[in-house]
């Protein structure tokens, strides 16, 4: 691996695996063992560095759920792979999205994406059409979306609170979790 992608490997470990939401690049660079002036090198700045090792993660899972949005699989089957790949990828980097958020409020990180994605068109018709079938109770499909990635992301973003308050081993929290794929299906299709 070359000394620039061992440098964004380490950023999105500690950005959004380990939670450290505002390692400086003092902190990445002693991760990656490699001195600070070469993530200036190769990024100019911390937040030029996020922003690249964000936009690749993104990147990696919208591939990853527009293949399965895409595919020519049965509804329900399609919406099962969704929730795994998406499950697959949160729990990889369970901080991603807390950190956006953070990113976002303090510093106003811009986002490229102005308008909705054509696969989230695509499944949003795809949606609407199950609606009309009865396999979904109707209402608006923006508001299946929002309880699907709902359901399946606030648990893992919780995982800490949740562990603590509901004094929860991190293996029962595991098997809780297994769990969810079955739970979201039932919560979302009649």
């Amino acid at each position: 691996m070359n000394k620039e992608e061992l440098i964004k490997q380490t950023a999105k470990e500690l950005f959004f695996s380990k939670g450290y939401l505002h390692a400086t690049t003092q902190e990445i660079a002693d991760a990656a063992g490699v001195n600070r002036s070469l993530i200036n090198y190769y990024f100019r700045s911390r937040d030029l560095l996020f922003q690249t090792v964000y936009r690749e993660a993104v990147d990696s899972l919208k591939s990853q759920l527009d293949e399965v949005i895409y595919g020519k699989t049965p509804f329900k089957e399609k919406l099962s792979l969704f929730i795994d790949v998406h499950m697959k990828e949160l729990l990889k980097y369970p901080y991603r999205e807390s950190f956006l958020i953070t990113e976002i409020c303090s510093k106003n990180f811009a986002l490229k994406e102005k308008k909705k994605s054509e696969a989230l068109n695509y499944f949003l018709k795809e949606v609407a059409l199950e609606m009309d079938k009865g396999t979904i109770k109707k209402y608006d499909p923006i508001q299946f979306v929002f309880n699907l990635t709902s359901l399946i992301s606030f648990p893992v973003i919780m995982t800490p609170l949740y562990q603590k308050l509901l004094d929860i081993s991190k293996e029962q929290y595991s098997q809780l979790i297994a769990e969810r794929k079955q739970i979201i299906l039932d919560q979302l299709l009649n």
